[in-house]
């Protein structure tokens, strides 16, 4: 029989060969390197037989499906390391994540440091022995009958929950054995480049009414090298942690009294309010128009947008004489009433409403995570209503739009997702042709690449999602632009067309920095605190040799808060090394060091937090300063 490898090629290979077999006769090396396959674009075992003229590929530790093998590999490793060294402990799932895995437990102990020191030892053991990793098809109730007599409550559950006519397999290595659909490298040997990082709460099932397990969360990668650079990476992120960073640089703070609400204290609020203004002023320019609209709505306009039973779980709500209120999760639902006040002409199209009023989702307790994952937050919020035909105009404004924002925070590398209809959906396959043709036509007419997603759209329209990708080289998704045929529906929104008759608007949704507070956490970890010039809480800060040059370093704060600056002057009896190592733990832009010298000559010594040093007068600095905030320079 033949199959087709990778560069379009065919081989003939004997029948009935496995994915093994496959890799033996393209060459030993590739034999010896094999972990997995991939037969007509699923991941199987190497023992899989492969039909005829199927598509194969050997996966091998170098490639991403490769190393998600691993990793799944490597969770089970894991799983039995626990279980050999903790007896009666009970194992749930453990799925592959992002630059991971993770195993939940079901223990009455829980895992402390030094219990994932000789867990990883454990595993270092098991992967020495080269236990062969074997695939098994067991029936339901054998399956049901042996993991629950050795106690697996929790497998007997999961099996009781999979389809009747799905196949039930088992993996086994030695005498370990779990439930799982695979695959799997072929021996434990295989496995080595691993590290063990956490230990933390989780609910089966995720539900908090469910008993809690034990969940470590481990990494694994294809060779030693990728892993300590991973960790290296890992060390960065946590000297960036936006909660570290947030609390050493007075930012923000959280309250038990309003959980998971964030307070900007006042250097956190000059962030937040700048980039208000920033994003305002691209407003002005583009023809934005921004209202606020309140907080607390009768319920009935969340069931007619649809949020109150499609949403429900995640508001907040209140009784007021007898009327249902709840706190608003979008701000859509508000935004329409102002577009359906007035009668609107095919002329005043397209609308665009721009909104930063607050809006409040209830976060589970256990998902919530400082600035990323709040109650309360703000978003840069946009909806436009447009004639359908105005759909690809409008998105390549906004293609423009959101590329000249991202470029000024150095967001460069930016990936984009592009989500079509998926099967459960509104409106006709007219309208969707339509929608789908607008937003693919937007981005080839800009020049940007992107990626489709079949069957991940909205269910009222498609849609385009931004991820860009910090300092550090980790993904964030921000920005998302959305064309909503539903909402005008629902709300029954109408214009007078040309012909003097009432046609339906779309709607676009619009977000591009999202979340206020999310994006301050990712640009408090993308900078590391050292903000550029234009969005630094404190600007500049004024340091006197000793207290006899205090009159001249207050009068040249005070010129430069007239110029504009945000300014701070530092007139404690530290010495001058403590002073400048101080302003450098705050991480402020310049140091404006102050004596006899500068004093006599209206000069000013400058630091830069770069370490670079220079001497000018006031002035000079001021329009220094200046060129670098009004171009929002990303360096000093």
């Amino acid at each position: 029989m033949q199959v087709q490898l990778p560069d379009g090629s065919f081989k003939d290979v004997p029948n009935d060969a496995t994915v093994a077999q496959v890799a033996e006769s393209i060459g030993k090396r590739l034999a010896r390197d094999a972990i997995a396959g991939k037969v007509n674009g699923k991941i199987v075992d190497l023992t899989e037989k492969v039909p005829d003229n199927a598509k194969v590929e050997i996966l091998t530790p170098k490639s991403k499906d490769g190393v998600d093998v691993i990793r799944h590999s490597t969770a089970h490793l894991m799983a039995m390391a626990v279980q050999e060294l903790f007896p009666g402990t009970q194992v749930t799932i453990g799925p592959v994540i992002e630059n991971g895995f993770y195993y939940d437990f079901g223990t009455d102990r829980p895992f402390s440091d030094e219990d994932l020191r000789r867990i990883e030892e454990k595993m270092a053991e098991i992967a020495k022995r080269d236990l062969p990793i074997k695939r098994e098809v067991w029936s339901r109730d054998d399956a049901i009958k042996l993991f629950d007599k050795i106690g697996e409550k929790y497998k007997v559950q999961i099996i009781r929950d999979i389809p009747g006519d799905e196949i039930l397999t088992i993996y086994r290595q030695g005498d370990w054995f779990d439930l799982c659909r695979g695959p799997h490298v072929p021996s434990t040997g295989r496995l080595g480049a691993f590290k063990l990082l956490s230990v933390a709460g989780a609910y089966w099932r995720g539900d908090e009414r469910n008993s809690m397990l034990q969940r470590i969360y481990g990494t694994a990668w294809s060779d030693e090298k990728e892993l300590q650079e991973y960790l290296k990476r890992m060390d960065e992120a946590k000297a960036r942690d936006h909660r570290k960073l947030g609390k050493e640089l007075g930012l923000f703070h959280f309250s038990n009294l309003a959980p998971a609400m964030p307070i900007f204290l006042p250097k956190g609020a000059v962030i937040y309010n700048e980039l208000i203004d920033f994003v305002r002023s691209f407003y002005r320019r583009d023809g934005y128009s921004e209202v606020v609209t309140p907080l607390l709505w009768d319920t009935e306009l969340f069931k007619t947008s649809g949020h109150y039973d499609n949403y429900r779980d995640n508001m907040f709500f209140s009784e007021v004489e007898e009327r249902e209120y709840s706190l608003k999760p979008m701000n859509c639902p508000g935004d329409i009433q102002i577009y359906a006040m007035e009668r609107r002409s095919y002329r005043d199209l397209p609308i665009r409403l721009a909104n930063f009023a607050r809006l409040h989702r209830y976060e589970r307790s256990g998902v919530t995570h400082g600035l990323t994952r709040v109650r309360s937050f703000a978003q840069d919020d946009a909806h436009i209503f447009i004639a359908p035909e105005q759909i690809q105009a409008e998105i390549e404004r906004e293609l423009n739009l959101i590329k000249e924002i991202y470029d000024v925070f150095g967001f460069t590398d930016v990936k984009i997702g592009l989500s079509t209809r998926p099967e459960k959906r509104i409106g006709t396959d007219a309208m969707w042709d339509s929608a789908e043709k607008a937003l693919e036509e937007a981005l080839k007419k800009r020049g940007l690449s992107y990626q489709v997603n079949p069957g991940e759209g909205a269910f009222y329209g498609p849609k385009l999602d931004y991820q860009v990708t910090d300092a550090i080289g980790r993904p964030w998704q921000l920005g998302t632009v959305q064309v909503d045929y539903a909402q005008p529906e629902r709300f029954k929104l109408t214009y007078i067309g040309a012909d003097n008759s009432e046609h339906r608007p779309v709607m676009i949704h619009r977000a591009i920095l999202g979340s206020l507070e999310r994006f301050i956490a990712i640009i408090i970890e993308h900078f590391a605190g050292a903000f550029p010039v234009w969005l630094a809480p404190v600007q500049a800060i004024v340091l006197p040799l000793s207290e006899k040059f205090l009159d001249y370093a207050n009068d040249t704060a005070a010129k430069l808060r007239q110029a504009g600056l945000r300014v701070e002057m530092d007139g404690s009896n530290e010495k001058l090394g403590a002073k400048i190592r101080d302003a450098q733990l705050e991480k402020i832009p310049y140091m404006l060091i102050v004596g006899e010298k500068e004093a006599s000559s209206g000069s000013v010594s400058l630091r830069k937090r770069s370490g670079e040093q220079s001497s000018m007068s006031v002035d000079q600095f001021v329009s220094e300063a200046r060129r670098a905030i009004e171009s929002r320079a990303l360096t000093l």
